[in-house]
């Protein structure tokens, strides 16, 4: 068995995660995980691949989700903080998410003036309609607010711990596991990333899980996660690093359709409540090539 070491929250598509001790699993992720999202003036979502300073944004969401906080990571800059009541009622925007049509709900112009000042270019806040009905597609399709693909994405320390350890062999730095975003971070369970008979001290084990039992929640395997330019990003500074982690990753990662693997997506078949230290269980295995 492994346990759960860390959960993280990221309320605004593409800025800082928040996080938590406990957390609800809802159909569609952690409570509020990509609930919100920033976009262009032609509905375009904006994400760190381009916009690298979304990930010096803060944002928090209060528990019933009627608040939202966005603050500047630097309390001393110019910016500060803007609190704002949540709308559901506003009207609805296209947003374009991958090229996917979806809808949004303008949260107003409070929002609008801040995030564009902090982007220097005009951008908008957008919320999840309670109407969406977004299914991501996989091994388990599952309900997803504006993630990538599906609703929770979990990654070992294990399987950092090699990586850094390969890219130590060629004088890379090591990464802090915030580079990959992962909502779910899991180590083995006494702590260390060694085989012990424990199945997250495996690098990459998470790759052949395809249904895990967290408390009483249960999520199904959807696909391998596949890594993009955001990964050269250094979270706390908002400066993009490359060429590593793709670099290394392309080495001993390669997808067979294309691109670096890194972590796996999961669905969520049944909802409740998480924390951390909860033991990770995998109820059945699969092939890591799927």
């Amino acid at each position: 068995m492994g346990k759960v070491a860390d959960l993280i929250c990221y309320p605004v598509k593409g800025c800082a995660g928040t996080p938590m001790s406990d957390a609800l699993l809802t159909p569609a992720g952690l409570a509020h995980d990509r609930s919100f999202m920033v976009i262009g003036e032609e509905g375009v979502f904006r994400t760190q691949r381009r916009h690298p300073r979304l990930s010096l944004i803060r944002p928090t969401v209060s528990i019933d989700g009627t608040r939202i906080t966005l603050a500047a990571a630097d309390a001393t800059s110019r910016f500060g903080t803007v609190c704002l009541d949540v709308t559901t009622s506003a009207p609805r925007r296209d947003v374009d998410l991958f090229g996917a049509a979806f809808q949004g709900i303008d949260q107003g112009e409070e929002a609008a003036a801040w995030l564009s000042d902090f982007l220097g270019t005009p951008s908008r806040l957008v919320r999840v309609p309670p109407e969406h009905d977004r299914i991501a597609d996989g091994l388990t399709p599952g309900p997803s607010g504006y993630a990538d693909s599906s609703a929770v994405h979990l990654l070992t320390r294990a399987s950092l711990a090699l990586l850094n350890q390969r890219m130590a062999e060629r004088g890379a730095p090591a990464l802090s596991m915030n580079r990959f975003r992962p909502n779910i971070v899991v180590e083995s369970h006494d702590g260390h990333d060694h085989d012990g008979g424990d199945w997250a001290a495996l690098p990459h084990a998470e790759d052949r899980a395809r249904r895990i039992t967290i408390g009483d929640t249960e999520l199904g395997f959807a696909k391998l996660a596949v890594r993009c330019a955001v990964t050269l990003v250094e979270q706390d500074t908002g400066a993009r690093r490359g060429p590593e982690p793709l670099r290394t990753l392309a080495d001993y990662r390669r997808a067979a359709p294309g691109g670096v693997v890194f972590g796996a997506k999961f669905s969520v078949i049944t909802p409740g409540k998480l924390s951390v230290g909860n033991e990770v269980l995998i109820q059945e295995w699969g092939d890591a090539r799927t």
